[in-house]
């Protein structure tokens, strides 16, 4: 018996609609992931800023504990950044919440559109981005507060090279750029600012006629951050070896990851990366936060 073609035309026209439905809501559905880990042995309160005319990514601040994570399902194209705060607190006589470090003066847990005070290690992303795909790096150019560590897995284009700063700088921070909290004997080093912050010259803040690759070079402060986090940003125009890129991966966000035990999980997937993630004479200075 012969097929009617009209019927054959309509049952075809039907089951490709199905298709092109089912596979729009696959995409739907498969959004971003963002795990954020917290290893360090003491609670932080990651916080959250997300772009200019960007789908919020909601919550903007939570507190989590050592040995806790979180996943969030990231908005399509979402951009911006996110870092941890330590030692905060409560006010018990008026209620504002702040942070020692990387605080985003809200007053709250919730960030709610303020970004960090630095000095402040961040994680930068902008996903769906240039011929689809996210452009993500480890950014020390607003100085250092935590080590962090961005592993992008399940990624289909791109390096998608692992990135951040694996080591506890807070010890071994220049003098000049130290952030101390603490009194008499128990004075510590909670954060290394960048030199930028410290010294506000427009050399060291790539400004005024020093805003091009060309008039500003990297400094003896940021070449501390690059030596001992190579693929971190350590200064405005740290680009070609700092920026990072991949296409549809989950991102696995950890703050204080073991240096030793990190390289070794990641020795395996053979990245692309032209600088190594950690040098390996800086892995054990500091320990503060690990």
């Amino acid at each position: 018996m012969k097929m009617n073609p009209h019927l054959l035309f309509s049952i075809s026209a039907t089951f490709l609609s199905f298709l092109l439905f089912t596979s729009s809501l696959f995409s739907v559905v498969q959004s971003t992931k963002f795990k954020i880990v917290n290893k360090c042995r003491h609670t932080i309160w990651p916080g959250i800023l997300t772009g200019a005319n960007r789908t919020p990514l909601n919550p903007t601040g939570f507190i989590l504990k050592s040995g806790k994570s979180i996943t969030l399902s990231v908005p399509s194209s979402w951009s911006g950044r996110i870092w941890g705060r330590t030692d905060c607190s409560t006010d018990p006589s008026t209620g504002k919440f702040s942070c020692l470090t990387a605080d985003c003066g809200s007053g709250r847990v919730e960030c709610a559109g303020s970004g960090a005070v630095p000095p402040a290690t961040l994680a930068e992303f902008t996903l769906n981005g240039d011929q689809g795909l996210d452009f993500y790096d480890v950014s020390l150019v607003d100085g250092y507060n935590l080590p962090m560590l961005v592993v992008a897995k399940g990624g289909t284009r791109g390096g998608c090279s692992s990135t951040g700063c694996l080591v506890d700088l807070n010890g071994a921070c220049p003098p000049a750029l130290r952030v101390a909290a603490g009194n008499g004997s128990e004075i510590r080093s909670v954060a290394c600012k960048s030199a930028c912050e410290a010294f506000g010259d427009p050399a060291y803040c790539c400004s005024e006629g020093h805003n091009t690759p060309d008039t500003c070079q990297p400094s003896e402060y940021s070449l501390f951050f690059k030596h001992a986090c190579p693929r971190a940003y350590s200064y405005a125009y740290d680009d070609k070896t700092s920026t990072f890129t991949c296409a549809s991966a989950d991102y696995l966000i950890i703050f204080c990851p073991w240096p030793y035990t990190s390289m070794k999980l990641l020795g395996a997937r053979r990245e692309a990366a032209q600088l190594p993630l950690v040098n390996k004479t800086t892995m054990y200075i500091g320990r503060h936060h690990a």
